[in-house]
């Protein structure tokens, strides 16, 4: 029983003392509202809450947008 602590307390702290996560991408992250973006067309920036995602990018407009 003490053998599997001392591995799980090693493989907790070869991940970086967190847990690792399956179900995410681990360069996925969530943006807060009044993030600034920048259009993939124009290069303006715009609140994440104000910006059209369209196939993952960020646009200012609906003019923006291909």
């Amino acid at each position: 029983m003490l053998i599997f602590a001392i591995a799980a307390v090693l493989i907790y702290k070869l991940f970086g003392g967190r847990l690792p996560t399956f179900g995410k991408s681990p360069h996925e992250k969530k943006l807060e509202d009044d993030t600034l973006v920048e259009c993939d067309t124009c290069h303006t920036y715009v609140t994440v809450k104000e910006s059209i995602i369209v196939g993952g990018k960020y646009y200012c407009s609906r003019e923006c947008v291909p």
